[in-house]
């Protein structure tokens, strides 16, 4: 049996990476699969130092190291790469068409996930972009989503977040805007980050 090789472009930032790692290899021990330490698919993480994509407008310039470290994994014979940034999906396609190895479209799969789950309310708690695009916006879906204000604020949050400051209260404060949006909401809520 052929073993799977997943690409990671992460850095976007590191923390972020290093819990999606955590959170693939919990999912893949639930999953029946790995019966030892051989069961597991080879990941390999490139972690880039990226400029942050949590402001309003993002250059072309801005993704460039993007672009570089895709075509450092699409290099390594993988079978498919996850981008770990909800923002940097808005350039999938752009990006895609500089690799050859798969990306992981997390907008499609988020749209099956929501249609899977018979989910009509949503809350995007995202940067500025993400949610002004569109990324996450499909037919026949209720939004409830942080008003500009809020947005500014869990930009700010992450991006001092990501940098190591005061990041309790920086947590503090993106709950705080969640926990506002889920009080008095059913559990037909899709929470995507």
């Amino acid at each position: 049996m052929k073993q799977i090789r997943i690409g990671v472009l992460g850095g976007i930032g590191p923390e972020a990476t290093g819990f999606f790692y955590l959170k693939l290899i919990e999912r893949l021990q639930n999953s029946g699969l790995i019966n030892s330490n051989q069961d597991f698919p080879q990941i390999i993480i490139n972690s880039i130092p990226a400029p942050e994509l949590i402001f309003d407008k993002v250059e072309n310039t801005d993704l460039e190291m993007y672009k570089k470290g895709l075509q450092e994994l699409d290099k390594m014979n993988l079978d498919f790469i996850v981008m770990v940034c909800n923002t940097i999906h808005l350039y999938y396609v752009y990006l895609q068409s500089g690799i050859a190895t798969e990306l992981i479209n997390l907008r499609e799969e988020v749209s099956k996930k929501i249609k899977n789950r018979g989910i009509n309310k949503v809350t995007i708690v995202a940067t500025p972009s993400t949610i002004s695009s569109g990324l996450y916006a499909f037919e026949e879906i209720n939004y409830l989503n942080p008003n500009e204000k809020e947005i500014k604020e869990l930009s700010e949050a992450v991006f001092n977040f990501n940098k190591g400051a005061d990041k309790n209260i920086q947590r503090e404060k993106a709950e705080r805007i969640a926990k506002k949006y889920l009080s008095g909401i059913s559990d037909d809520i899709a929470w995507l980050y």
